[in-house]
């Protein structure tokens, strides 16, 4: 029997070579391994984005190597790219080295950042250095000598790329390429251009490649494949299509090929450390200056302990430079004014607190250093920055600058199918009816997964089973996950001591001046990569906002984040009673129904709050132990030995560094270990893996003395962590923003709401409904007027106590420019308007400007209504005239505007009205048909059965509700709480989905001062006024 042969395959593109390859590389990876190859290139064409994957995937297969019990040694990746140039031959790349993966690497940059997003262009003359590469040339029908000899001559190593797909051009192929390699002195290789692991994948490439060219299956003809055979084949059928020469030549260049990712070394920029003084020592001097800044009076021994213990970490990890970066990026934001705040683990850090890139004081918190930065985890520590959101830019432009394009870039953001898109693609490439198409899709929510697409043909009267139907599914199942395209992170920056594309490429990003790298976060931790993240947070825009409208208004009402007074008795009476919207994290449904019950007293409480309603302690089961021990209703248990660790949140594990304390303090863990836990249980519901875990910390706790019973229910908790939880610093980061919020609001309503509308798009609410809300508190909102109105929101006297009232600004008017808008502000300055063809002449504001205001009810000041402002706009000259003076024209006898027209009018153009709400034009009607109204809601006792209406503000759909809606609708006395239960969604998703105004009935659920209805029927009233615009902000 003969020797099945060794085999490298060294041409093979991951789904990461966008609508061209067919499988993930973790699947190819897995499959060369099974079938013995030593090795493995991923090639995706000018891309290494699914490099690190693949590389993932052979660490996974290595760690699991034990437990399969077999001893032959692992699939080898090489790391490569497939370059098409426009004015020379084709080729594949290999990284024989270190050098030769940075060469590759510019040359994808190079490609990549002379095209727009998505494309590269690439000439011969940008070859110039590959020296160090193994080049694979891919012959086209008819090659020249000429360049295989020109690409010979750049490269290290050059052979000729032999490709038997079994079909009829494989012998004329192999004796031609045969003939090239006498011809030009290079050898043939062996290579597959392999684009999927299996070849039931052929199908789902088709349908890439329609997709790709725009085209159905049915007509994409011979772009389709022949046949299957581009998947990883057997060694033995490989071994029948080849001579042994060629499969050797592939083992021999794969054997030659060294390099692997772990071998990259990042160093963070040093040019932050002045002459004279090392990364370590400016550390320690910023540090050391920042203690005297925080703690005037002299700083607390434990804190000194932390710190010193902190700085001699870092610098063992070398990680000086990172923080040093971080701090410039902070203090410069603070020199221009912008309002920024660290949070996340590094809110753990004593060190980042006195360097003021965080804002939790290490003496108040119970901060665990080991969940930001650890020695056994040997990864880089993360920190997260909030800036100002319209602001960030600035930012993320003076980082550029300062390190410059080449040394800077944000990481990825992978942008991949989810089932409606897929259905979509899959759709059309099948040549189903766009209607059949559209049909589908709209039926399916955020939600859905791929398995559960059968119950949505149902309804839509397709027949599951249908060969046609069965395949659409099928394929829309296997491209859900599949990678688009790339995007951007929002906000990670990764940046290098060098030239930064000798890590990874760059490439243009679709946003102007912003460029990307072609990994992202995941990639980037996975190999021990360092990035900040430059964030963009709403509510620091609106509090900076609010601030300077109250100084504006009142001198005395002078205050910063720092100086809004701690632990106000009326803010919290404001938060207990769940009047919170707007209020930063604390203003969703579910904070909302906690408030009252957790009734938050102090800043800690607060801390408690923002991380209790998370899916970690709902599915961890700590929430109602918590209430009903912070009610008296039960004791805390917990042994005596964790009163330090558990004493603050009544024994039940809140947080997830308290997990970790436990495991360290209950069980012997080291800090890295217990970090490692922490990390492990994020992943297990994805990996599984909690096993080792479970075993040492139960173990580690019976050593101790603990009952089992106890160490089972730590157990079972910090399984409810895989759901997602807070770190105690990063809700006690958020917890100060709250806080201030709360304030401003409790104290300061008009300036708050004025800042928040002034800063949209942010929040939870509409602005409709932050002005209900500033109404509901008392605060006059006026509306936007061009004689009054300037392009923010503004604060002026009342007449009646010279409180302040709010002026709606232009910014408001739905197609309004700011260039107009400043202008109206500054040519008003002179003297008021007189006429609309006065603003017009004097603002030379174009037709388009005047009708978006007389939409707005922005000229009724100076026409008197919609109506007549819109007749005395048709009456203007041309818009090459408007400056000209000209005679007034008499005012046309034009019936006024019904209250309906200009409700409408108003939605549509500002997204509010101040004069009536919608459903009271109906109620009326409403009452015939005995709905109440949301006021009279709450007065009802609990399971009596009412009926309501109201116009959809949002829904809800959060993971941890087991498919439980939450709905908000509003009328003109109020909002509604809905729970649509998981049976009634499914049977009616038309009118739960896609109702705007409806009528509900339902039970009264009432606990306390909360009040919810439990659906039983809605029914969808859209059509009594078919033209609102939609105003819901669902799934937020």
């Amino acid at each position: 029997m003969s020797r099945v042969p060794a085999y490298a395959e060294l041409h093979c593109s991951s789904n990461f070579s966008f609508q061209r390859g067919a499988s993930h590389a973790d699947e190819l990876i897995e499959r060369a391994d099974q079938l013995g190859y030593e090795a493995i290139a991923i090639t995706d064409e000018c891309s290494l984005a699914g490099v690190v994957r693949a590389w993932e995937a052979i660490n996974r297969l290595r760690k699991d190597q034990p437990a399969r019990g077999d001893d032959r040694p692992l699939v080898q990746l090489i790391v490569g790219a497939e370059f098409h140039l426009q004015d020379g031959p084709s080729f594949v790349l290999l990284a024989p080295s270190r050098a030769a993966y940075a060469q590759i690497s510019r040359l994808i940059t190079r490609g990549r950042q002379t095209s727009p997003k998505g494309q590269y262009r690439l000439l011969r003359r940008d070859c110039d250095q590959l020296g160090e590469c193994i080049a694979l040339w891919l012959p086209d029908a008819a090659p020249s000598v000429d360049d295989g000899l020109w690409l010979a001559s750049q490269v290290a190593d050059c052979a000729i790329a032999v490709h038997q797909h079994r079909c009829a051009e494989d012998e004329p192929r192999m004796a031609r390429l045969q003939s090239l390699s006498q011809a030009s002195g290079l050898r043939c290789v062996a290579a597959g251009g392999v684009l999927f692991h299996d070849p039931s994948r052929k199908a789902l490439h088709d349908v890439l490649t329609a997709v790709r060219l725009g085209k159905t299956v049915h007509d994409s003809g011979l772009d389709l494949l022949p046949n299957a055979e581009r998947h990883l084949r057997q060694r033995e059928e490989l071994a029948s299509l080849y001579p042994p020469a060629m499969l050797d030549e592939a083992v021999a260049i794969a054997r030659r090929c060294h390099f692997d990712l772990a071998q990259l070394r990042y160093d963070y920029p040093q040019e932050l450390v002045p002459p004279g003084e090392t990364p370590t020592t400016h550390l320690r001097h910023l540090t050391e200056a920042g203690l005297r800044w925080r703690w005037p009076d002299g700083v607390p021994d434990d804190v000194r302990r932390q710190i010193d213990k902190e700085l001699t970490l870092i610098a063992e990890l070398r990680y000086e430079p990172f923080f040093l970066t971080v701090e410039d990026i902070v203090r410069h934001a603070r020199s221009i004014g912008i309002l920024c705040q660290g949070r996340g683990s590094a809110a753990n850090s004593a060190v980042c607190y006195a360097i003021g890139v965080t804002s939790v004081r290490p003496e108040n918190e119970n901060l665990l250093f080991e969940r930001f930065l650890s020695k056994e985890r040997n990864e880089p520590p993360d920190i997260d920055v909030d800036f100002e959101h319209e602001r960030r830019e600035e930012i993320i432009q003076y980082v550029f600058n300062k390190y410059g394009r080449h040394r800077c870039a944000i990481a990825a953001t992978v942008i991949c199918y989810r089932v409606r898109s897929a259905l979509r693609d899959v759709g059309r490439a099948l040549g189903m009816e766009e209607e059949d198409i559209a049909r589908l899709s709209k039926t399916l929510a955020w939600w859905d997964q791929a398995g559960e697409l059968d119950p949505r043909l149902v309804e839509q009267g397709f027949d599951p089973q249908a060969p046609r139907m069965r395949q659409w599914v099928t394929l829309t199942q296997t491209l859900t996950g599949f990678p688009r395209h790339l995007s951007q992170h929002v906000g990670g920056f990764v940046i290098a001591e060098r030239t930064l594309d000798e890590l990874v490429p760059i490439e243009n990003a679709a946003m102007p001046d912003r460029q990307v790298i072609q990994w992202d976060k995941d990639d980037l931790e996975s190999l021990g990569l360092l990035k900040v993240d430059v964030l963009a947070l709403g509510m620091l825009t609106a509090i900076r906002r609010t601030l300077g409208l109250m100084r504006n208004f009142n001198p005395d009402d002078d205050y910063s984040l720092a100086t809004i007074p701690p632990e106000d008795p009326a803010t919290y009476q404001m938060i207990r009673e769940a009047r919170t919207v707007g209020v930063f994290q604390i203003e969703s449904r579910a904070q909302q129904n906690m408030l009252p019950r957790l009734r938050p007293q102090t800043f800690y409480d607060l801390v408690v709050q923002i991380a209790i309603v998370r899916p970690g302690p709902i599915t961890g089961g700590m929430v109602h132990p918590y209430l009903r021990r912070r009610n008296g209703e039960e004791a805390p248990d917990h042994p005596p030995q964790l009163e330090s660790i558990l004493g603050r949140t009544l024994g039940v594990p809140i947080f997830q560094e308290q997990v970790m304390q436990i495991a360290i303090k209950a069980a012997c863990f080291t800090p890295g270990e217990a970090d490692q836990m922490r990390r492990s249980m994020a992943a297990w519901k994805r990996h599984g893996g909690l096993t080792h875990f479970h075993d040492r910390l139960v173990d580690g706790m019976l050593g101790n003395g603990y009952t089992r019973e106890f160490a089972e229910q730590i157990y079972h908790r910090i399984l409810g962590f895989g759901s997602y939880g807070f770190p105690e610093s990063h809700s006690a980061s958020f917890a100060l923003l709250a806080y201030a919020s709360a304030w401003l609001k409790c104290h300061h309503p008009a300036a708050f709401t004025a800042g928040l509308l002034n800063s949209q798009p942010m929040g939870f609410y509409p602005p409709s409904m932050l002005v209900a809300e500033a109404r509901r508190c008392d605060v006059d909102v006026r509306p936007i007027d061009v004689q009054h109105s300037h392009w923010y929101c503004t604060l002026e006297p009342r007449d009646v106590d010279g409180q302040p009232a709010i002026r709606l600004g232009l910014l408001q008017v739905s197609g309004l420019s700011r260039e107009a808008g400043d202008t109206i502000t500054a040519v008003r300055g002179t003297q008021p308007f007189a006429s609309v063809d006065d603003l017009a002449r004097r603002a030379r504001l174009t037709r388009r400007d005047l009708r978006v205001l007389a939409d707005a009810g922005a000229l009724q000041s100076l026409a008197g209504n919609r109506h007549a402002a819109r007749w005395a706009i048709a009456a203007q000259t041309p818009d090459t005239a408007l400056s000209m003076p000209r005679a007034e024209e008499p005012p046309a006898d034009l019936l006024p505007p019904s209250t309906a027209e200009d409700v409408l009018d108003d939605y549509h153009s500002t997204g509010l009205s101040l004069r009536q709400h919608p459903l009271s034009l109906f109620r009326e009607r409403l009452a015939a048909r005995k709905v109440s109204t949301a006021t009279e809601l709450l007065q009802m006792a609990d399971r009596e059965h009412v009926r309501v209406a109201g116009m959809v503000m949002f829904r809800q759909r959060p993971p941890s509700a087991k498919g439980v809606m939450f709905m908000t609708i509003e009328d003109e006395s109020g909002s509604v709480n809905l729970i649509v239960r998981p049976r009634y969604i499914e049977n009616n998703r038309d009118v739960v989905l896609g109702a705007r105004i409806m009528i509900v009935a339902g039970e009264v659920q009432r606990s306390g001062s909360i009040v919810h209805l439990m659906v039983e029927k809605i029914i969808d009233i859209t059509g009594w006024y078919a033209d609102l615009p939609a105003l819901s902000r669902d799934f937020r």
